[in-house]
């Protein structure tokens, strides 16, 4: 066979299948879709921030660039991630546009977190003391 005949590779349909757990925790695919988009938004540090400073009050696209080291552009990017996932509403006001939390926007992800809560917190603590004390018995 030479270079210009390389064999064919065809796809046998093996795939890894990610585990749809939606049925297991209750939640409509709807919903786990949201929960998706909302904590994909949250992973990254600069929206992050972004939401802190949309805690205070409404703010124009530019005094949200304002404090970053990044182009318009790359934060555009950041605002439309958090709008997709509805976290904040945008608008525009005259020739401005303007960003604001959405107050019910983390419901969802809230209510799912919450289902974690009856979790016993964990002693350090308690757990340093025992395993110090059954070395010592070693």
């Amino acid at each position: 066979m030479s270079h210009s005949q390389s064999p064919q590779i065809t796809s046998k349909g093996i795939f890894n299948h990610s585990v749809d757990d939606r049925i297991a925790l209750g939640i409509s695919k709807d919903m786990a879709s949201s929960l998706d988009l909302i904590f994909s938004a949250l992973s990254d540090p600069t929206r992050r921030e972004i939401l802190t400073l949309l805690l205070e009050d409404d703010m124009a696209v530019t005094d949200v660039a304002e404090p970053f080291e990044m182009s318009l552009a790359a934060i555009s990017k950041h605002l439309a991630v958090l709008t997709n996932a509805r976290l904040i509403q945008q608008e525009r006001r005259g020739r401005v546009k303007w960003c604001k939390l959405d107050p019910y926007a983390m419901q969802a992800a809230g209510a799912w977190m919450q289902g974690f809560g009856h979790f016993e917190p964990l002693d350090l603590d308690g757990l340093e003391a025992y395993i110090k004390k059954n070395l010592q018995n070693s």
